[in-house]
């Protein structure tokens, strides 16, 4: 059974820092493209990152771009998401999942987890 969970949200003041961690069980992703993704309340799920496979190509939706960092250890079938100088608008259940290829919408994916909620207090 493939399971990705999240792990790192909080709660966190404007400005503060917060580190997602996602961690895959059940087979490896290492040849699969992963994303982060978030949904705020009342609103659609948008994209927020995405890395390749090897972890040379990385992309970020303009919002979180210069913020936002997302990494990966395929030795740990992880991705990570490293957020700072955090909004309130950045306030969302985040969510990482896999795909075969890089993409941006969320039905591209075939593997997501739980979601980790971030709130961001002003």
């Amino acid at each position: 059974q493939v399971q990705m969970v999240e792990s790192g949200g909080g709660l966190v003041q404007a400005g503060g820092s917060l580190r997602l961690s996602c961690a895959a069980s059940g087979r490896t992703f290492s040849n699969s493209a992963m994303g982060w993704f978030r949904q705020a309340p009342e609103k659609e799920r948008e994209f927020v990152a995405a890395i390749s496979w090897n972890g040379v190509s990385t992309y970020y939706a303009d919002s979180v771009k210069g913020r936002f960092t997302i990494s990966r250890d395929n030795a740990k079938n992880s991705v990570y998401l490293e957020m700072n100088n955090l909004k309130p608008e950045d306030t969302a259940v985040y969510y990482c999942a896999a795909h075969a290829r890089v993409a941006y919408t969320s039905n591209d994916y075939e593997y997501w987890g739980q979601g980790t909620q971030v709130t961001v207090s002003s």
